[in-house]
């Protein structure tokens, strides 16, 4: 991927950094694997705002991403390279030899012809997919699920991947790009490579307009509320705030907040940001 930086002939290009988009190849998602998504501005059924700095936003179509990669002894061909509004990474059309059209994350360094499958065991090249028993240990993979057959959740977004370290018949324990060790079952499936866009991170908008086209509303700072409004909000001038937390009270900074009591804390061995 590259990204371009514009030229200042106005004040909301002065600062602006965009990607190129030299690696899309095609401006209209495939008709059959997109469909309309309704918007809601933030509101419920009965008009009422349930979720603040939310409205407006482009017009966008929804692509269904094959995530589960489970058409197996099948090879498919990348047709093309496409932008997908609804995610930071790119996307790939694959065309497989029955007929059938699969969109699937696009993966860093493939390219147009090229050809990959998916199967329980298969070739470690960019693109494939297969069970994580089989990847030899150290490779970067990404799309990784966490229970068998329900599909990618790990390292989904522009530029992420995890790396395999270590195996066994059951479980194999991966290194999270947070930083986090855990385990997932043997039997999961995963996709050699990066995800593509790596230098999403390093674009700015430039404008406020960048954001409204996106579907973000202004965004207001809890220390410039009332106190009636936010925990952080009063004081006389700049004098308030204190520790960040959010507008019920729950700190924001340094503050635990996964549950406890979710069932798959028994797989991880290192936590993330471990001091």
């Amino acid at each position: 991927m590259s990204i371009k930086k514009k030229k200042p002939i106005t004040s909301s290009q002065r600062f602006k950094i965009i990607n190129s988009f030299k690696e899309i190849t095609k401006h209209f998602p495939e008709k059959t694997l997109s469909r309309g998504k309704n918007k809601t501005g933030g509101r419920n059924n009965g008009g009422k705002m349930t979720i603040r700095y939310r409205g407006g936003g482009h017009k966008k179509k929804y692509r269904r991403i094959d995530y589960k990669r489970n058409k197996f002894g099948i090879t498919a061909i990348i047709k093309s390279i496409e932008y997908d509004p609804n995610r930071s990474s790119f996307i790939s059309l694959l065309f497989y030899k029955d007929g059938e059209k699969r969109y699937i994350l696009s993966i860093d360094g493939l390219e147009i012809g090229k050809k990959i499958i998916s199967d329980k065991y298969t070739i470690p090249e960019l693109g494939n997919a297969m069970y994580i028993m089989n990847i030899p240990l150290g490779t970067i993979i990404s799309c990784v699920e966490l229970f068998p057959g329900k599909g990618a959740i790990f390292a989904r977004s522009a530029g992420a991947y995890v790396q395999l370290i270590a195996k066994s018949e059951k479980f194999s324990t991966i290194k999270l790009p947070s930083g986090e060790t855990r385990m997932v079952y043997s039997n999961c499936m995963a996709t050699i490579g990066s995800i593509a866009n790596s230098d999403h991170k390093l674009e700015i908008d430039g404008k406020a307009g960048r954001k409204r086209w996106l579907g973000k509303r202004p965004r207001t700072r809890g220390v410039a509320m009332n106190p009636v409004d936010h925990p952080m909000g009063g004081g006389e001038g700049k004098a308030s705030g204190g520790h960040p937390r959010n507008r019920n009270g729950l700190p924001s900074n340094g503050f635990k907040t996964r549950d406890k009591k979710k069932k798959s804390n028994k797989f991880i061995i290192n936590k993330k940001y471990k001091k």
